[in-house]
């Protein structure tokens, strides 16, 4: 597996992180040892996706579904979170990687809701590096609610329906501020999205691996970006008309 860097880096990775459970299985653990692997995992991510010249990296922390676990690993979640945010505080100012969340984030325990504050307050001047975190997150929810907010826009006269385009709707997403994803990851062999920004993933490059979270490494991604770089991006045109610049 190569680690050298690839010829072509996408501006905005989004990762669904799977197989932490599974990871802690295979070894006899508990399912939140799996999850503390996972933390450590994320360093690992951010740090390489900075050396590679990635200016966007989206994490699925947390999906709106995951409530539905035991309540004693949503508990150890929001645990972990917690530390992650004021151990990484640090290291994200000294690397000037700016921290934004997408998701209803106002059902989040008050604890970790009072962090993620702190920490976007005191990244939030940063511009060029980001890592974004997908939070009680789905995006059913998320169309729900910029489809709310779009029919507010437009009883207030704010927007004219008559004149709706992806790109004045995209303004209502939690998205709004940041570029559609080139290239989603999804580790631990499971081949679907699991409800994770599936608007803005329609022109995504996809890359699927076996390789379970928490054994993600610099590797990985670098091996996921040089797979990124052999394809061809088309977004609805022929290969003639990319070669020429008549696309």
């Amino acid at each position: 597996m190569s680690t050298s860097r690839p010829a072509r880096i996408p501006q905005h990775v989004a990762i669904i992180m799977d197989g932490n459970g599974r990871w802690a299985k295979q070894r006899g653990m508990p399912r939140l040892e799996g999850h503390r692997r996972g933390v450590e995992t994320v360093r690992t991510v951010v740090d390489t996706a900075r050396e590679l010249g990635i200016r966007y990296l989206t994490l699925y922390a947390f999906s709106a579904e995951n409530w539905k676990r035991p309540g004693e690993e949503v508990s150890g979640l929001m645990g972990l979170l917690d530390f992650f945010l004021k151990r990484e505080l640090n290291n994200l100012i000294k690397e000037k990687v700016r921290l934004r969340t997408i998701g209803r984030i106002e059902a989040l325990p008050e604890n970790v809701r009072r962090e993620l504050d702190r920490v976007k307050a005191a990244t939030q001047h940063f511009t060029e590096w980001n890592l974004v975190l997908a939070l009680n997150y789905g995006a059913q929810t998320e169309a729900v609610d910029a489809a709310r907010a779009y029919a507010e826009a437009v009883r207030d006269g704010r927007e004219n329906p008559a004149e709706a385009s992806w790109e004045k709707f995209r303004r209502y997403l939690y998205t709004a501020e940041i570029p559609e994803p080139d290239l989603l990851i999804r580790t631990s062999g499971e081949l679907r999205l699991s409800n994770f920004l599936m608007l803005q993933l329609a022109y995504a490059e996809l890359v699927f691996t076996p390789t379970l979270w928490p054994d993600f490494g610099r590797a990985d991604l670098v091996a996921a970006c040089e797979e990124y770089a052999r394809r061809e991006r088309r977004y609805g045109a022929t290969t003639e008309q990319i070669q020429t610049g008549r696309a």
